[in-house]
């Protein structure tokens, strides 16, 4: 083993010895080289003032070398925040910004102590991260049966690790927080779990209450206190889009430094908060009360970001630093979150005329882009593929009776037409 993977193992180790198991063998392997062509550039950027032939760009008159044709389309940033690599973990203003933009939005992470976040290529790179960092093969991940189905890809075809579901709603259609302690206690002879928390959830567009998530909390540290080494991870890809009375927070902030044996890790980004999906701006962010552990967890995750992508992109970084700094995101934001709510509001609205009873119901929703009808008779895939030839309509399939329906991408006024024309496509079925 490379000594600097042994040394963090070691100051992991000493901190946190749960944590230290919870590693996976890469997890453990992987380190951030000191030395190299990153170190060696890095000390040659402060000392070579007269020539500085180690970094792997091109220059001209001083500045990155550039394209006109680039440049005339980007010309309100200058060059150097544009064209040069950026650093493995981010631009560290981007990576202060966001934290303080965390800290504002989750008021129960202010006396929580956390890393600083790492800039990842959005929140896939994130996920994957962590299934490096603490997944083996057999190792369980935990999450409802309606969930993103990138995470199999993540975990397990990447992995190895086992994927375990429990039922998403209870009898109440509320979260199922004793699905969620049934599954982790059957894993309690593995000793080790990784839970995944997504909210608001993809595909159903549900965030639990404030009562939920205190059952949540409390079942991850029930199986916590009976022995149990938990990653709590929160994909907050749709952190903000809150329509109705949920908890407003990611359980981040409720899960951070809150037992030993549970490491938080919150996955997030400007992909979906800021809309600007194409941009690939994604952070991962730890929680412990030790700083040693949170930078040696640091130091592995550079190195997995070393190992696969090098660094995330410059242009889409610079320019969400932009933003966050103009005195107008507050106000844009707002505009667009109202209209997002306005369409959430029309598809209530529309879904509880009672209309459309007959042949469907639909799960909880509150939060997010997406809404699922329940199908009572026909087969999801089946009305899909009529919608898609007979209509021109596209939804999602899911399993046998979920068909899921993003309002994020209907206006208002079109909304009452797509249901109308979805249930249609049921009767012709049904015919």
């Amino acid at each position: 083993m490379n000594p600097l993977a042994h040394q963090l193992n070691e100051t992991i180790r000493h901190e946190n010895e749960q944590v230290y198991a919870m590693l996976s063998r890469l997890g453990q392997e992987i380190y951030f080289p000191k030395e190299g062509i990153l170190s060696q550039s890095a000390e040659a950027s402060s000392k070579a003032k007269k020539f500085n032939a180690t970094i792997g760009i091109a220059t001209e008159g001083g500045a990155p070398m550039h394209l006109p044709v680039i440049q005339d389309a980007l010309s309100a940033f200058e060059p150097k925040d544009i064209y040069p690599y950026a650093p493995p973990a981010g631009k560290p203003e981007l990576r202060k910004l966001w934290q303080e933009k965390m800290l504002k939005e989750n008021p129960s992470l202010q006396d929580k102590s956390i890393s600083n976040p790492i800039v990842t290529n959005a929140l896939t790179h994130g996920l994957s991260i962590v299934a490096d960092l603490f997944a083996d093969a057999g190792d369980p991940v935990i999450m409802p049966d309606k969930n993103w189905e990138n995470y199999e890809l993540t975990f397990s075809i990447r992995r190895g690790a086992e994927m375990v579901y429990y039922p998403l709603y209870n009898a109440d259609w509320k979260f199922n927080s004793e699905g969620l302690r049934q599954a982790l206690f059957e894993q309690q002879p593995k000793g080790k779990a990784i839970v995944v928390l997504n909210f608001p959830n993809n595909p159903t567009g549900y965030t639990p209450g404030h009562e939920e998530c205190q059952e949540i909390v409390s079942v991850l540290t029930e199986a916590a206190e009976a022995g149990m080494k938990i990653v709590a991870v929160t994909d907050d890809a749709y952190f903000g889009l809150f329509f109705e009375d949920s908890v407003h927070e990611s359980l981040f902030g409720s899960l951070a430094s809150i037992h030993p044996n549970i490491l938080a890790v919150k996955v997030d980004g400007a992909t979906k908060e800021e809309y600007v999906w194409g941009f690939r701006v994604g952070f991962i962010t730890y929680s412990s009360p030790s700083k040693p552990l949170l930078a040696a967890l640091e130091q592995k995750t550079l190195g997995i970001i070393r190992a696969t992508i090098s660094s995330g992109p410059h242009p889409s970084q610079t320019f969400i630093i932009h933003a966050l700094r103009s005195p107008l995101f507050e106000q844009q934001k707002q505009e667009k979150f109202d209209i997002m709510k306005g369409r959430a509001n029309k598809v209530k609205a529309i879904l509880d005329s009672g209309k459309y009873r007959d042949v469907w119901n639909y799960y909880p929703f509150n939060s997010g882009y997406f809404m699922c009808l329940q199908l009572k008779d026909i087969h999801a895939e089946t009305l899909r593929t009529h919608l898609l030839e007979q209509y021109e309509i596209g939804t999602i399939a899911l399993g046998e009776t979920d068909l899921r329906v993003a309002f994020s991408c209907i206006a208002e006024e079109d909304l009452e037409e797509l249901f109308d024309t979805i249930y249609k496509g049921v009767l012709d079925l049904k015919a």
